[in-house]
């Protein structure tokens, strides 16, 4: 179990010393922005991912203010104050995916009729890639974590593959796998926030990081 205030991304990664290093007093004590960076990544990705299922035909632009506020600006923010808290892996994953937001938003606000299936399946192609391996990075953090990152692995592969192939089956496919990485990564968020709140462990996030 992790130890309640204990966030999902934290790992026993090489910026995590196991011994505190002598030196100056340590800074200000923050929260921890892991709830808000995976809660972010969870209703956008939801939404999105309502429309590449399948299950809403019409109404897709819905998705360009929570894209560029919450999944991208707040993900984003998060992403920062995770490099301040000496998180690595929280630090690259959340201002990587704040910045994919806000890259989404800009291609479908300003250059979506430039854009051709197969330059938007290398796209997404590119974000499969960056994806594994941070999955496996993710393999040392929590069990939480490493759910939503091999369902977000698979849901960017069918995806990328939907476009390259002009195949909406697979379009289809991708949606429901990011439906599956919306609820994995809200659980995250809940179970840390809540954890964090109640002083104790509630909702467990199945931490990997042990020697």
């Amino acid at each position: 179990m992790a130890r309640a205030g204990s966030g999902p991304l934290r790992g026993n990664l090489p910026s995590e010393p196991a011994t505190q290093a002598v030196g100056p007093a340590a800074g200000p004590i923050i929260a921890d922005p892991g709830p808000l960076g995976l809660a972010a990544f969870a209703l956008t990705t939801f939404v999105l991912s309502v429309f590449n299922a399948g299950i809403l035909k019409t109404g897709e632009p819905v998705v360009l203010g929570l894209a560029l506020a919450y999944g991208g600006g707040a993900q984003l923010l998060a992403g920062m104050w995770e490099f301040r808290k000496g998180n690595t892996f929280g630090a690259v994953a959340f201002s990587s995916y704040g910045a994919f937001w806000l890259s989404f938003w800009a291609l479908v606000a300003f250059y979506a009729k430039q854009a051709t299936p197969h330059a938007i399946g290398t796209y997404l192609l590119g974000w499969f890639i960056f994806t594994a391996y941070m999955t496996v990075a993710s393999m040392r953090t929590s069990g939480a974590v490493l759910a939503v990152f091999v369902f977000l692995t698979l849901a960017f592969l069918f995806l990328a593959l939907g476009d390259l192939t002009d195949t909406k089956g697979l379009t289809h496919v991708g949606g429901w796998l990011g439906l599956i990485t919306a609820f994995l990564a809200w659980y995250a968020s809940f179970a840390a926030v809540t954890n964090e709140t109640w002083k104790r462990t509630v909702l467990p996030v199945f931490p990997l990081n042990a020697r």
